[in-house]
């Protein structure tokens, strides 16, 4: 009997023991749980508090928040590179125009409900003092595109402002310099590498198909209505106008001493008599008006006589849209050289950039909208 007792004590004693042991086992695992999630907690609210310095685009050391949760930006590009990089839930305030939803800003169209309530912090290069402190952003995205006044607005708002150099191009170092700047601000330097990467792959892609062909095998080529300060006739041009440079095409304004956007004399039109010719979508309206009133211009050339005019989506809208800057490139390169570009589909190629960049394909609402890589009858 004393030995069925002793056994059933002994037995008891050992669950008692096993469940004591269990539950301070327990017990201890919840404590060090909630030791770990009170360190976790202020290390964040150390990171939160703390700074760091870093150097912006105008070569000035900014101190900026450890951990950027808001940010205004300023100028143009500053918010659609902020797009690309897949930043704009960070956006507390815009500037007037990004309230106007505008099928040719891709950015501003797609991100227009997140934008269109926010507060207005300024137009056109002028700053809103006021509400700019209002809206308390962390940072202030500021670019070098537009009125730069970065310590002006910095000392008035006592707010951190970094300048971007922004970019009126596709592919140049400011683009590249944008997107390092973004990636170390908005702590997104993966995003910032990866596109990058992509557009010199792109670049590389491109001279490839394009940089070894003989300057003698390739047509003469002029682009009409370009986009500058408004809306321009047939008249409005581009040197270097950057799809064709991208394909070394050549480009019959770049025999002229201009160096962007200009207007010619279409006397200069006629006597170059180019063998290929775009125009961009958003001057359509004026040239078909000059086409009504001058046809005869326009038979005196050879593309139009031979049918070999054709469209460019319109890029330049508050400077360069990458994303159809390099989607018109593309499609540009298909009518110049069909043989190098054969196995490209311009709205398939259109879909994947804005998809890289904007994160949707972008080209059907485009052409619901009249924008289309086709080819063009002037005075349609």
């Amino acid at each position: 009997m004393m030995g069925k007792r002793t056994r059933f004590i002994g037995m008891l004693l050992a669950v008692c023991m096993a469940t004591g042991m269990t539950a301070c086992g327990t017990k201890n695992s919840e404590n060090e749980n909630e030791k770990q999630e009170v360190k976790q907690e202020t290390q964040k609210e150390e990171k939160k508090d703390g700074t760091r310095t870093i150097v912006d685009g105008m070569d000035r050391e900014v101190e900026i928040p450890e951990e950027v949760d808001s940010i205004i930006c300023l100028n143009v590009t500053s918010l659609r590179y902020t797009c690309y990089m897949q930043a704009e839930d960070l956006v507390v305030g815009v500037e007037d125009y990004e309230q106007k939803q505008s099928i040719t800003r891709p950015y501003n169209y797609i991100n227009y409900d997140k934008f269109k309530d926010l507060p207005i912090v300024g137009n056109n290069g002028e700053h809103y003092i006021e509400e700019i402190i209002t809206a308390d952003p962390d940072v202030i995205m500021m670019s070098s595109l537009g009125n730069c006044d970065a310590d002006d607005v910095q000392k008035k708002t006592g707010i951190p402002v970094v300048v971007i150099p922004g970019s009126d191009q596709m592919m140049d170092e400011n683009v590249y310099e944008t997107f390092k700047i973004m990636g170390e601000v908005y702590d997104k330097e993966d995003r910032a590498e990866e596109l990058i990467s992509y557009l010199e792959d792109v670049k590389k892609d491109l001279d490839s198909r394009t940089k070894e062909i003989p300057e003698e095998e390739k047509e003469t080529v002029y682009v009409g209505g370009v986009s500058f300060k408004g809306a321009h006739g047939f008249e409005g041009t581009e040197a270097n106008y950057a799809p064709f440079s991208a394909i070394y095409a050549k480009n019959l304004a770049n025999e002229t001493d201009q160096k962007g956007a200009f207007n010619i004399d279409l006397e200069q039109v006629l006597a170059w008599n180019p063998e290929v010719l775009f125009v961009d979508f958003n001057g359509m309206e004026l040239i078909n008006q000059h086409y009504q009133e001058n046809p005869d211009f326009y038979k005196q050339l050879k593309a139009v006589q031979e049918g070999k005019v054709y469209s460019q989506i319109s890029f330049r809208s508050s400077a360069t849209n990458l994303d159809m800057a390099l989607a018109d490139t593309y499609y540009a390169g298909t009518v110049l050289y069909p043989e190098k570009f054969a196995d490209v589909d311009p709205a398939e190629k259109a879909d994947e950039i804005f998809e890289k960049l904007l994160g949707e394909k972008f080209y059907d609402t485009l052409k619901e909208n009249g924008y289309e890589f086709r080819q063009v009858q002037i005075g349609e």
